[in-house]
């Protein structure tokens, strides 16, 4: 006799009451036999040209036309730079809901994944909280923050409609000039793996619960560790070292259970990792026994070799910019020619419907409007408050010029990065290639140095009102926003160097030359070779890219709280530094750093 249970499409009760010798007994079935039931039942029913459906992922829009969703079966939508889903979060969250709707009209009904790169903090959304991005939290080196700042990211994702993240990148960079340094943790394979496995957990909790999302390790394998730091270049390591250095936060994420795991835009040995067997499958599924999706990146399939990606293991593939009909339509094609075996179409669709069952989007299928107050909420902010503070470091601080008295009579700020929330925050903030402008709910470090200070504080944005009768100038300097090959130093679309410009080098002379107290903050997705403006400065702040709560940097420049942070890179002496494949590469050479790995000031007590 079993107890009656309400059941929905493809449930299977998970708790089975028997009568047993006059006694009730409870029998817990293992959830994740229950799913696998679910997965092969629906399995069985699915068509050839549904199955090729739920290997699809679409942007919401320009790639799907009206009804696109339920007549090929679309198995995820993404969102990304272009056309946003509304001005509001719930005018976000009805645009999915309207997608989901259309999905689950569908014969069996399955519903939609919905993706997003947040990658610090629900950053496409403006008025989301901004956290740093992973090179300070790298400076942090605290689990217990980057679990917290995790959980609030899937929060303020799940209120905008999301389920998924592309987060966290879990790279090792090896060279200063890639562009996405400061998407990962460190150079170090430890730290990254303690920080990997933190993200994992925050974000994906108990899947199930309608506050988590799905996590994505990304970019499997060698995006950080290319030649000469080039985004989707080659990675020359041998397998080897790929095992000894690179591997290790993978093996982390997927004791973790991580959702998903994104293929890398990077060659090894000339070869796309997109259409690696031997990483993607051999290593990755077999060895490592992750069970989730693996996804391609941007155009994958067109781009990295078209069914030898599939073959390689790729199980969700980004369809995107006119590659719909093209994806759908050439896997099919090697299906019915055997190209691609049923059997690694099969696997792939599994991978994808186990998440979704793991994620009860079966039975939750849609968004919470109940989260809609908690975007961009003052708990939420305190918590990226705390993270920007622990995350500064602290290169020099000749004769304890900090920190500032808060009584200081005069005080100079300068540089446009002082005055800009959109420049503070780097990359994957609003846009795709970051905001140069301010956003909503944001400060700035000037907010927060007129916050702290009782006296005068004047702004100077480009060091020309000669205000040389401050009792201290702070320094506000760094790169612009950058994102993905766009930042790569060298790459043709753009004139970055590892230098500050001339500009931010003269604002810095200026006062430095006149004999005024001067204090650096620099901002930056990476170190920078900054050594002459380190031994003109009085004190020198590495303040990475601290996303919306600036005036966490001015919290610790007064002294309301001290210095916590150590340098996640080793910091480069010079550009010749540079001159090798690789890099630096401090942790293997005999060049010495400026400043290694692990190194931070604090304020003598």
């Amino acid at each position: 006799m079993f107890k009656k249970v309400q059941k929905y499409r493809f449930f299977i009760p998970l708790i089975f009451t028997v009568i047993s010798c006059n006694k009730t007994v409870d029998v817990k079935v293992d959830k994740n036999i229950i799913i696998e039931k679910k997965v092969d039942s629906l399995l069985k029913m699915m068509t050839i040209d549904e199955k090729i459906g739920q290997m699809t992922q679409v942007r919401h829009f320009w790639d799907i036309s009206k009804n696109d969703v339920a007549t090929k079966f679309i198995g995820s939508v993404i969102h990304t730079q272009g056309e946003n889903p509304g001005e509001t979060a719930i005018e976000w969250q009805n645009k999915f809901i309207k997608l989901q709707k259309e999905a689950l009209s569908t014969r069996l009904g399955i519903p939609l994944l919905f993706g997003v790169d947040a990658v610090h903090g629900q950053n496409t959304f403006n008025g989301a909280t901004i956290f740093p991005h992973n090179i300070g939290l790298g400076a942090t080196a605290n689990e217990k923050l980057v679990k917290k700042i995790a959980e609030i990211t899937a929060l303020e994702a799940q209120a905008t409609g999301f389920n998924w993240v592309f987060s966290p990148c879990v790279a090792i960079p090896y060279n200063e000039k890639w562009g996405r340094v400061y998407e990962a943790f460190s150079e170090s394979t430890e730290l990254t793996s303690k920080l990997t496995k933190a993200s994992i957990k925050g974000h994906q909790g108990n899947l199930s619960n309608t506050k988590t999302v799905m996590a994505t390790a990304k970019h499997f394998i060698g995006d950080g560790a290319t030649e000469f730091g080039v985004e989707g270049g080659e990675t020359s390591l041998t397998n080897t070292e790929i095992i000894e250095k690179l591997l290790t936060p993978y093996k982390v994420a997927v004791n973790e259970k991580v959702g998903a795991v994104m293929a890398s835009f990077n060659t090894i040995k000339g070869a796309a990792m997109h259409a690696n067997k031997a990483y993607l499958t051999d290593t990755l599924k077999t060895k490592m026994k992750f069970d989730g999706i693996v996804v391609s990146d941007w155009k994958g399939f067109s781009r990295f070799g078209k069914n030898n990606i599939i073959n390689a293991g790729v199980d969700m593939v980004m369809a995107v910019d006119g590659d719909l009909n093209y994806f759908q339509k050439e896997v099919k094609k090697a299906i019915d020619s055997n190209v691609v075996s049923m059997s690694r179409i099969n696997d792939a669709v599994k991978r994808i419907l186990r998440q979704k069952f793991r994620l009860g989007l079966f039975e939750n299928p849609f968004p919470n409007k109940n989260f809609i107050s908690k975007i961009g909420s003052s708990k939420h902010r305190k918590v990226a408050k705390q993270a920007v503070r622990e995350s500064l470091v602290l290169l020099k601080n000749h004769n304890n010029v900090l920190p500032i008295n808060k009584k200081t009579n005069k005080i100079v700020v300068v540089g446009e990065h002082a005055n800009n929330s959109g420049l503070q925050s780097g990359g994957w903030t609003i846009n795709w290639q970051g905001t140069k402008e301010n956003y909503k709910g944001a400060t700035t470090i000037l907010d927060g140095i007129k916050k702290q200070s009782t006296g005068n504080v004047v702004y100077d944005k480009d060091a020309t009102s000669k205000h040389f009768d401050a009792d201290v100038a702070i320094i506000v300097v760094g790169e612009i926003p950058y994102a993905e090959f766009f930042g790569d130093v060298g790459h043709e679309s753009n004139k970055l160097t590892l230098n500050l410009t001339k500009e931010h080098k003269r604002y810095i002379k200026t006062y430095a030359d006149k004999g005024v107290k001067t204090v650096v903050v620099l901002i930056s997705g990476r170190p920078l070779v900054v050594t002459n403006q380190i031994k003109k400065s009085n004190a020198f702040v590495a303040a990475w890219l601290p996303g919306s709560e600036g005036d966490g940097v001015a919290e610790v420049l007064f002294g309301d709280y001290n210095f916590k942070g150590k340098l996640p890179h080793s910091w480069p002496n010079s550009l010749a530094d540079f001159k090798g494949k690789y890099g630096p590469n401090f942790w293997d050479n005999n060049i010495k750093p400026l400043y290694p790995f692990g190194y931070g000031l604090t304020y003598k007590n």
